[in-house]
């Protein structure tokens, strides 16, 4: 896939008028029985759809917030209130709306364009399988010290790497969190260097530690495997060899699984702050957050994705984490008055000819138009 662009925008808060609640104290069952049915028949509104709110991260304001997202049909699945950022579930089509007019509530909005089980195409590719006959014959060029299938490994050569590891294998308290497909920890070449106990799958948004969660959901979401052997495949006479191969690695997962393999921004909020509450050094991202390609700071729903994101980057830099991150795969010119992006939404109907615009002087895209 393509990778992460990380830009902020400010949010500004739409504040509200005190609700009248109190004044109906001397009919509890009435009111509450009102409510309840006013938030039953708005529940079906439309499809269910995972939402961030992003607040203030004062505790008053968070438990304001989240007796808010009850209160307009929506079911909390975590919240980082050191970030203010809080994933939720609703069914109801003006959830967002209705949470943006929420005190305290910065930006809020769906992460998504499809339901829940969404529906959508990765860009990976079909996992290809290297043979036996292959890798003999790849091993057998293999020179004295070198890993079985290290000849083929043009690029540890290209950036000195494999001479860079004689010196310094790197350290082993050193851990690289890969926000990712999921790793498969049972693996020979990554068995030696895994951290189980920093991994987990957040792929719901909320961390699940559960041993063996963080492994891919099937032989298709490879990805993340690949790219933990890229980083810290072990010298142990079996396969190739990692950049660091003295360092250890950490899954965390992120992908949906199934064939989609969409990495959706509550999953990536959830990865980022995992990793830095588990002391990860340093975190790789080879992907971009889903749905959308480019983000439009003028969408409510845009603006508060980049905000959920960029809250919980910035408190995975913080506390120390160093996240890398490539600029992407598709040779876009990000210094250009526009880009037209043809693919998002990717879990629904792409726009053609969406194009995003970006200033000046804040290289913040905004989408005042779709092109025909």
């Amino acid at each position: 896939m393509v990778h992460l662009r990380s830009r902020r925008r400010l949010a500004l808060a739409v504040p509200v008028v005190l609700s009248l609640t109190a004044s109906l104290g001397f009919l509890p069952t009435a009111a509450s029985a009102a409510t309840e049915a006013a938030t039953a028949a708005r529940a079906a509104d439309g499809p269910a759809l995972a939402y961030v709110v992003n607040t203030r991260t004062d505790h008053r304001t968070i438990e304001s917030v989240e007796r808010a997202i009850s209160r307009n049909g929506g079911t909390i699945v975590a919240s980082y209130a050191r970030i203010g950022v809080i994933v939720a579930h609703s069914a109801q089509a003006d959830f967002g709306a209705r949470m943006r007019a929420v005190r305290g509530v910065q930006s809020a909005g769906a992460t998504r364009t499809a339901p829940l089980s969404a529906a959508g195409t990765t860009d990976e590719g079909a996992v290809q399988v290297l043979s036996k006959a292959e890798a003999a014959k790849v091993s057998r060029g293999a020179a004295a010290g070198e890993e079985p299938l290290e000849a083929d490994q043009w690029d540890l050569r290209s950036i000195g790497a494999d001479k860079a590891a004689t010196i310094n294998p790197g350290s082993r308290s050193v851990t690289v969190g890969v926000i990712d497909t999921g790793v498969d920890d049972t693996h020979p070449d990554i068995a030696p260097n895994f951290s189980a106990s920093q991994s987990a799958n957040c792929v719901s948004g909320k961390a699940d530690t559960t041993y063996g969660a963080w492994r891919p959901a099937d032989a298709d979401h490879y990805h993340g495997t690949h790219v933990a052997g890229e980083i810290a495949a072990a010298r142990n006479g079996i396969g190739v060899a990692g950049v660091a191969p003295g360092v250890k690695v950490a899954s965390i997962t992120v992908a949906q699984p199934d064939s989609t393999s969409l990495f959706y921004p509550e999953s990536v909020v959830c990865a980022f702050v995992f990793a830095a509450d588990h002391g990860v050094e340093i975190t790789n991202n080879s992907y971009y957050v889903d749905p959308w390609l480019y983000n439009c700071m003028d969408d409510p729903d845009q603006r508060a994705i980049v905000d959920a994101v960029n809250r919980a980057q910035l408190y995975a830099q913080r506390k120390g984490t160093l996240n890398v991150a490539s600029a992407g795969n598709s040779n876009d010119d990000l210094d250009s008055d526009a880009i037209v992006d043809d693919s998002s939404p990717d879990d629904s109907t792409a726009t053609p000819g969406r194009s995003t615009r970006t200033s000046a002087s804040t290289s913040r895209p905004s989408c005042p138009a779709w092109s025909p």
